[in-house]
Parts: C-alpha cells; structure tokens; sequence
C-alpha cells in the first residue's frame, strides 16, 4: 500500500507527514535566515589585560570579520585596571585592521577603562561609557621599579620659560615618550581628544564619564546596552576607505563566551602557577635523574616544564632571573651529588631566592610572583640542603662498619701456633697475620695495623 493510501486512513499519520514537510523546510530557510540577521557581538574584557584576554578578543574579532558570520558591530565591553603593554598592542593591531566596527563600552556603572583600557578605547571605531565609570590613569608602569612617570620639575635658570625638567631615567622618559605618540596617534586616526591623551599618558590624568563625553574622550554614555545600541544605530564610520552605516535595528546581540581555552590560559599565566609549574618540571626532572626508572617523575616533570614554558614566553619575565634560578637549582643539586659542607649550597639558594624574585620584569602586581610562595619553595630547597648536611655530619662521626679499616681493633683467633708468621680467622676470613709474641692455636687476637693483605695482630688480655 502505497503512503498516501495510508495517510488518507490514518489522520495521524498524515498530521506527521506535514510537520516533517514542515521541519525540512524549516532547516532549509534558518540558515538564510539567521545569515539576513544583523548580528552584534559582544565580548567582555574583565580584570588585567593579558595573554589570556588578548587571545580571546583577537580571535573573536578575527572570527567577526568572516563574511559568512554577518557581524555588523563588534561591541567590547571593558572593566579593567589596565595590564600588559604586549597584549593590549595585540588587541589594538586587531581593532585597527578589522573591517567590523568595534566599539568599546566601558561599563556597568563603577567599571573603569584605565591605563591599558583607556587605549583600547581610543583604538576603537567608537568608544562609550556608562555613568559612574572612569576613563585614564594610562602612564605606563615602570619595568625597572621607582617612580612610574618622569616628574615635572621647576624650571631652573637654564631653561627656557615655562618649560618643565624631566627627572627620571633615559629609560623612562623613551618609556613615557612612547607612550603618548602611540595614544595620541589613536587619537588622530579616531578624531579624538590628542592633548588629553598626552596628560592622560604624562600626568595619570583620569576622567568621569561626563568630562570624558565634554572632552570628546568618547563619542556617548549609554546607561545599558539597548541605549547603547539605539545610539550607534544609523551613525556612519569610514573603513578602509569606505563609508559604513550601522543598521542595528532588530539586531540580535550575542555574547561570545571565552571557552576553555581563555580559562586554560588565565590559569597558566597567572604568574604563581607559571613558577610552580616550574619548579615541578625541574625537580621532577632531577628525581628522575637521580632514580633512573621511575618514570612518573620524569613524565611530570617534561609536561610541567613545557607547559611553563609556554606560560612564560607570554609573561613579561626577566631572562636573568630565569638564568639565576637556573644556576641556583645546579647549585644545590651539585652540593648533594658532590657535597661541599654548604658552599654550593648556600650559594644555589642565594641565586635561587635572587632569581625568583626577579623573574617577572614588571611591577604590575597582578603579574608578580607571590613572596610567600618564594619563601616556601625557598625553604624546602633549603631543608633539603640541611638535611644533607646532616647525614654527612653523622656518617663522619659514626665508626666504620665495612671495609678493611672497620677490621682496625676487631678481635679473631689464631688457627695454629706461630712466633712470627701465622694465619688467623676474623670477620668470618682466613688472613695471613704477623706478631711480636709467640701465639698459640686458638688464642684471641686484637688486630693493631693493616698493611695489604697481611694483618699486624697482638694477643688479647
């Protein structure tokens, strides 16, 4: 029977064979449809700005500008204290090449875009805050420690009228220069606020949403995202030489979440983990080593190690510290394969401490190795050298119990008589044996001297 045939008889079936018409055609059009769709993503950059943030934004932005995801406005919503030079370069080399409009959001109310912040947002195609928010604070961090930011000084008789001394470094100061020709060339390219940017960059100078609109910091406040998108609707922005108007009306807004591979790295490049991780590679591989075999140190130890090293060719570390931990771990290693009485290994540790301390190159604290957790690993290395220490201290006070020099006043009997020349039994051998007083068989003997195989022997009592 034929299918029509038995949908005419049983209604059922026929109600089934119409909705499944009806979800066929429906897998067909959804895909049009949703690719007629005005998409807006959003994307949130929340806490320092660092390798983590800057794979997540450059990749979701890499992925807006593909044709086929229809992306009409990229929307960044920021709260951050500011971060790393080298990651914020790398979202801001992204911005400026997209050909999706991005727009920078500070917000919710009490968020801030400082330092690092404050530059994504002059990058961006348009730059908005919601109330209670503040923008600035973009002086660059020393690397070196001291003060971040070269001060203005009184004028001397020397200088011309008005014009500030620099204090500070050469270091600094190139820091600092660089610094605001970079954000005020944001600036220009975006048409926003260039002596600002200098003041923000030279004095720290921070602004409230309000002032910020006042002095064309930003182009809007928007107290939510629905203003915000009712806002940017209908403006117009020039993109690689062409004019765009953003049509945002019955948009669909769709946050991109980070995924594991943000996590994976927020966790890896939080400096503490980058040196524990360190650690374990190091000794683990050390143990291995010293315990051929074993195998799961050493398999722990090459995973910890590869993976902190990729931790650490993202973080702002010091080459010297790294060096000196190095040299500090041999060190000690050296005084328990070849020990010293401490020399090596007082000096490992001072290199290991040393090192430690220096490893990451920059004074952001968010990217400092705890010193509690210095201290810790500080103080297992140094237990491990102590308790070295100790064990040779009791091995050269105890008496010898092997070898020929423990048969030194061990006792034995003669196996025959002999005035001179004579073989006795002591320490489970027959040894030839000398003495100075005639010995009967059987008679205890002391054993006074060793020269070769021959043992010097007096009789006992």
């Amino acid at each position: 029977m034929r299918v029509s045939q038995l949908a005419q008889l049983f209604p059922l079936q026929r109600l089934l064979l119409r909705s499944a018409r009806l979800l066929v055609l429906l897998a067909l059009v959804y895909p049009a449809l949703a690719s007629a769709q005005n998409n807006v993503w959003l994307l949130e950059l929340k806490g320092a700005v660092g390798p983590a943030s800057a794979d997540y934004l450059v990749r979701s932005i890499s992925r807006a500008n593909d044709p086929e995801a229809n992306v009409e406005l990229v929307i960044i919503q920021i709260d951050t204290p500011g971060g790393l030079d080298i990651a914020m370069r790398d979202i801001i080399s992204t911005i400026l090449a997209s050909s999706v409009p991005i727009a920078s959001w500070t917000a919710p109310g009490g968020a801030r875009a400082a330092s690092a912040g404050t530059y994504i947002m002059y990058a961006s195609h348009f730059a908005a805050m919601a109330p209670a928010t503040n923008i600035g604070s973009s002086t660059p961090v020393n690397i070196g420690g001291g003060s971040p930011l070269p001060a203005p000084q009184p004028a001397d008789e020397d200088s011309e009228e008005g014009e500030p001394q620099l204090s500070g470094s050469a270091m600094e100061r190139k820091a600092i220069n660089d610094a605001v020709a970079y954000l005020q060339g944001l600036a220009e390219l975006r048409g926003r606020n260039v002596e600002w940017a200098e003041e923000t960059v030279r004095e720290a100078s921070n602004l409230s949403a309000s002032e910020a609109l006042r002095l064309n910091v930003v182009d809007l406040i928007a107290r939510d995202l629905d203003e915000l998108l009712n806002s940017l609707d209908g403006r117009s922005i020039v993109i690689s030489g062409e004019e765009r108007t953003l049509t945002l009306e019955d948009s669909v807004v769709q946050t991109i979440e980070p995924g594991w591979r943000y996590d994976f790295l927020s966790v890896i490049t939080n400096p503490n983990v980058a040196y524990i991780l360190l650690m374990i590679g190091i000794y683990g591989l050390i143990l291995e080593f010293y315990n051929p075999g074993m195998g799961l140190p050493g398999i722990v130890g090459v995973i910890s190690l590869l993976v902190a090293a990729f931790a650490l060719q993202m973080l702002p570390i010091s080459y010297a510290g790294l060096a000196l931990i190095i040299v500090g771990i041999a060190l000690v290693m050296f005084e328990v394969f070849s020990p010293s009485f401490g020399v090596f290994g007082v000096g490992g540790m001072i290199a290991f401490i040393l090192g430690s301390i220096m490893l990451m190159d920059s004074d952001l604290p968010a990217y400092q190795i705890s010193l509690p957790l210095i201290a810790a690993f500080a103080v297992a290395t140094g237990g491990l050298i102590v308790i070295i220490l100790g064990a040779m201290l009791r091995a050269s006070k105890q008496r010898v119990v092997s070898g020929t020099e423990a048969m030194m006043g061990s006792e034995g009997f003669a196996l025959e008589d002999f005035e001179k020349n004579g073989r006795i039994f002591t320490q489970g051998e027959n040894w030839i044996a000398v003495t100075d007083t005639p010995l009967t068989k059987g008679d205890t003997v002391l054993i006074t001297q060793i020269n070769g195989l021959t043992l010097k022997v007096t009789k006992k009592g």
